[in-house]
Order: structure tokens, then C-alpha cells, then sequence
């Protein structure tokens, strides 16, 4: 599915083309039809394709693809990725996670908010470590979206896991790690603890303007490696 997916995503199956038949793809990808069809099912539950009687499956336009589903998210960022598509990416976090704060600032338990701050220490305990940093890093980001109380938010934690999990990547040169960050995440917590939702919304909305000045940094940086 990965592999097929890819193929779309890149161009090199565009839309309208026919997906090759059943056996060329089982010989190609050593599955079975049955397996494929799986495959093509789920390709066409994200918008990818559509199957139709008597002309095949084909690619669909990508204006119908989900670009939400994390797999197209994922797949769109495993190509070569441009300062354009960093930019669409943090317009969808700061769509989401502001308002997250804001809600989880009134609504969030001793509880969770103690939660918090264990991840916290073990984001300062991994230090200068990107690998160790960016577990608990994930697992903040993600209980701040169930900490806002509202279960529509709390369903996007595998949409913004893929986010995160592609600006990990495209910074994972950054000599500079993601210390220089605690400070805000620690200003976020803090927001949050004392009930300020405004505050809490404009702790995360620095947070990825920070994060997303780090990606543009690392991508100029590959860009002029390869001049």
C-alpha cells in the first residue's frame, strides 16, 4: 500500500490513469489478488481512486484526495518536501493546537496537567538527545489535544502524531537539538495550570512558529548542500 501509494503521490500514476490488472501487480509486488484488492480499498476509503465496473480502477483527482488521513499526510512528505509544503503543514498545526490549549487551560484535571509535567522532565532528562527528545515531545503534543476535553480534537492525535513525527524528520540535522524549545513548552504547562487559555493559545502558537523556522532552516540548509 505504501509503495502504491507513493507511486500516486509522486506523479508517476496521475489522474486518470488505470491501476495495472491484478496479476501484473501480484507478479510486481509478489501479493496475492486478494491482498490487492484490500489494498485498492483502502487507497479508495482515502480518495485516492475509485473503482468502477468494466473500466477499472483509476486514479482519482487530487483535489478529492484526504490529505487528513495520516497515510496521504505521510506519503506527501516523503517526497522532496518544499518550504510551500512546511508552510501548508504548520498551518494545519496552528489551526488545531492553539485552540487545544485554550480549551485544555479550562478543562484540563490535576491529573492530566501532572501528566504534563512528567513529560516535561523527561524532555529536559533527554537533553541535547533529538531521538529521546521526541517521544515525550509526541506524547505532550498529543495529551494536550485529549486534554481539551473535546473528543472531535482528541481523534486528530494521529493526524498531528504525523505532523510531528515529519518536522522531527526534516530537522533531525538541527545541530542545535530541541532544548532551545523547553522553555515554551514549560510556558505552555504553566498557561495551562493556572487556567489563562489566552495565554495557553499564544504559548503554542510561539512554540510553532519556532518549530517551523527550524524546519525552514534545515531545508535552506539541504537546499544549498545540493547547489
Amino acid at each position: 500500500m505504501n509503495e502504491i501509494g507513493l507511486s500516486i503521490v509522486r506523479g508517476e500514476l496521475v489522474p486518470g490513469d488505470q491501476l495495472p490488472n491484478g496479476d501484473d501487480w501480484s507478479a510486481a509486488f509478489g501479493a496475492s489478488r486478494t491482498g490487492l484488492r484490500e489494498v485498492v480499498k483502502v487507497l479508495a476509503g482515502k480518495g485516492m481512486v475509485e473503482m468502477r465496473p468494466r473500466t477499472g480502477t483509476r486514479v482519482r483527482p487530487r483535489k478529492d484526495w484526504n490529505f487528513l488521513d495520516p497515510d496521504v499526510l505521510l506519503w506527501r512528505f516523503s517526497t522532496r518536501t518544499t518550504a510551500e509544503e512546511a508552510r501548508s503543514l504548520f498551518e494545519l498545526r496552528r489551526a488545531i493546537e492553539p485552540m487545544a490549549g485554550a480549551l485544555a487551560a479550562e478543562r484540563a484535571t490535576p491529573e492530566q496537567i501532572a501528566e504534563l509535567r512528567a513529560l516535561l522532565d523527561e524532555m529536559e532528562q533527554a537533553g541535547s538527545d533529538g531521538e529521546r527528545f521526541a517521544v515525550p515531545d509526541l506524547a505532550f503534543h498529543q495529551a494536550i489535544l485529549h486534554m481539551s476535553g473535546n473528543e472531535l480534537i482528541g481523534s486528530l492525535s494521529a493526524l498531528i502524531e504525523t505532523a510531528l513525527v515529519i518536522s522531527f524528520r526534516l530537522t533531525d540535522d538541527n545541530p542545535a537539538g530541541q532544548m532551545h524549545s523547553l522553555g515554551l513548552h514549560r510556558e505552555i504547562v504553566e498557561t495551562i495550570e493556572r487556567r489563562d487559555p489566552d495565554a495557553a493559545s499564544r504559548a503554542l502558537i510561539a512554540l510553532l512558529e519556532g518549530a517551523e523556522a527550524d524546519v525552514r532552516a534545515s531545508l535552506d540548509a539541504r537546499l544549498g548542500r545540493l547547489k
